[in-house]
């Protein structure tokens, strides 16, 4: 079965450090997932680094699953990439990336991802899982401008 992608952009009013940082924190994290997706982190609250493993529990369409990603890759303050090694997909990979221009940063995305069971995974990412993403991501996307825009 072929990978999807999905990719976003979002360039922010801060240096590079303070964005990559505020990345490199997990406990960050509750603050861009929508509450609807039930996110737990279970890890301690560390900085990143490659080889870390996060451990999170979510709330998949009232399923709760548990998530542990792995930090394979590891550039502050460039690029981070992490990937779940235990979780609902049949792979996800997710590159973070950290790029500066006037006076600001790009932060961009790119999440490499394969539902399992073959045509049944297909076609539940035609109808649920593609959309339920794209709002994930819509959402962390507003709550970022929100955090960053309104940050001294």
């Amino acid at each position: 079965m072929a990978d999807h992608i999905l990719e976003g952009r979002i360039w922010l009013p801060r240096p590079r450090a303070d964005v990559f940082a505020f990345f490199a924190d997990p406990g960050n994290l509750p603050a861009v997932t929508p509450r609807w997706l039930g996110f737990r982190l279970l890890s301690p609250r560390t900085p990143l680094e490659a080889g870390a493993v996060l451990d999170c529990r979510i709330r998949w369409l009232g399923v709760p699953l548990r998530w542990r990603s792995l930090v394979r890759e590891y550039d502050p303050p460039y690029r981070f990439v992490d990937a779940q090694v235990l979780g609902p997909y049949a792979r996800w990979e997710h590159r973070h990336m950290f790029r500066e221009e006037r006076g600001g940063t790009w932060v961009e995305d790119r999440i490499t991802y394969r539902l399992p069971l073959g045509p049944l995974g297909r076609l539940a990412h035609s109808f649920v899982v593609g959309r339920m993403l794209k709002a994930i991501f819509d959402y962390r996307r507003r709550r970022l401008e929100e955090i960053f825009r309104g940050a001294p």
